[in-house]
């Protein structure tokens, strides 16, 4: 058995029981918190500010609900039972309270919007109902208050109300900063952190791979800048032939690369411009800057990965060099056709042709000694497509069903 996976899920457990740690402290430490604040408030509510009866026995009964609760946690460690009793007597004595003291004018409602944020906050699960509950519970208060038919008589006097708002706030405000505030800031700023850190390395990566593409192109440049030096020196005509379609191959790559790298997007690159400038450049370099050939080119908005334009740009290239050389003779008139379609998601059709010339039927790749006729079959079964000549038309003309290739392996040509 492999101790990959064993490591790894020891890594988990050790993760799970970590979180259990921090949300058993996070627990403890709110309700000690809450239990002090309420049992501090009720003190004060009997003794100094008069308030009716009701009031300080709720925030009373709620510190001992609370501190009962914490104590049987600690015996059976059922944090989910015990998250759920708390949630419910806080909610419960919250409730009486903002009723007690003035409905939804009670500065104690903030400490129910507290409540309502802290099950949002804390349950995975439950958190959406939690609010949804809260927000109707907020509704009802309010429209009690409007109809007037409210039971609830306000117990406190008007020579207590102000500091019992300022008390109701400052036990808010030091619930959200004291209790968990603390834990909800610290997870903030970890995912802020996080989201940055991911954003810089995503910079760096496209800096990195516009990099990358620059240098291949770059390279594929002097390696076709060499086979041109290389030809300079040839008097065989085949042999000078040869040398110029392997640089044209060369120069067909890194035209990919060049237009990958001045793309926001690294990963794909329009076809139809690269069509385009790869034809004209073909044109000129095979037939010259007062060639007679035009260029019709048909490409909708088709973007395609590196995987696929390569492939695919090298078995245009045999086609259009194949058309210079052998279907048009020295300046004579002509056009070379390139329509591009997309099926569906995946499959496309590649028309490309020429008006020239053409060859016999009976010629295939198979029975043909030309590079660039086996190459164009070889290209396209690495793009899992078919090639079949149309002889409908006049020249040289193929139609080829391809499909885009991503993360392709290693394929030779031979």
């Amino acid at each position: 058995m492999s101790e990959k996976p064993i490591f790894i899920k020891m890594k988990k457990n050790e993760k799970h029981r970590e979180r259990l740690q921090d949300n058993s402290r996070l627990f403890n430490r709110v309700s000690i918190a809450a239990a002090v604040c309420c049992l501090a408030l009720a003190l004060l509510c009997w003794f100094l500010l008069d308030i009716g009866r009701e009031i300080p026995y709720v925030l009373a009964g709620f510190a001992v609900i609370t501190a009962l609760n914490l104590l049987g946690y600690r015996r059976h460690q059922n944090l989910t039972a015990a998250y759920y009793i708390a949630s419910l007597a806080a909610l419960l004595a919250t409730v009486t309270v903002v009723l007690y003291s003035g409905g939804i004018h009670s500065p104690f409602i903030f400490v129910l919007g507290l409540l309502i944020l802290a099950g949002y906050v804390t349950s995975r699960l439950n958190g959406q109902l939690f609010l949804l509950g809260g927000l109707i519970l907020v509704a009802l208060i309010y429209a009690m208050g409007l109809t007037g038919t409210t039971r609830f008589p306000n117990v406190v006097s008007e020579a207590a109300r102000g500091p019992f708002a300022l008390l109701s706030i400052l036990m808010t405000l030091y619930l959200v900063g004291g209790a968990f505030g603390s834990k909800l800031l610290g997870a903030h700023h970890r995912l802020y952190r996080t989201k940055g850190d991911v954003e810089l390395r995503l910079r760096e990566k496209e800096m990195l791979l516009k990099e990358v593409h620059h240098r291949v192109k770059n390279n594929l440049q002097t390696v076709s800048s060499l086979l041109r030096m290389q030809s300079r020196n040839l008097e065989d005509p085949a042999t000078l032939s040869v040398m110029r379609s392997s640089q044209n191959r060369v120069v067909a790559m890194a035209m990919v690369h060049e237009m990958l790298y001045q793309r926001e997007d690294l990963s794909k690159i329009e076809y139809r411009t690269y069509v385009q400038e790869l034809g004209d450049y073909l044109i000129k370099s095979i037939k010259g800057p007062e060639s007679q050939i035009s260029l019709r080119i048909d490409i909708p908005q088709i973007e395609l990965g590196i995987d696929t334009a390569i492939p695919l740009g090298l078995l245009i290239n045999e086609a259009i060099t194949n058309a210079l050389k052998y279907g048009f003779k020295d300046q004579e008139e002509g056009e070379i056709s390139i329509v591009l379609e997309k099926e569906d998601q995946t499959e496309y059709i590649l028309r490309i042709g020429d008006n020239g010339a053409g060859f016999p039927e009976s010629l295939t790749h198979k029975t043909s000694k030309s590079l660039g006729l086996k190459l164009i079959y070889n290209l396209s079964r690495q793009l899992q497509g078919s090639v079949m000549r149309d002889l409908t038309k006049k020249g040289t003309n193929y139609i080829i069903r391809f499909q885009e290739v991503s993360q392709a392996p290693f394929h030779t040509l031979a």
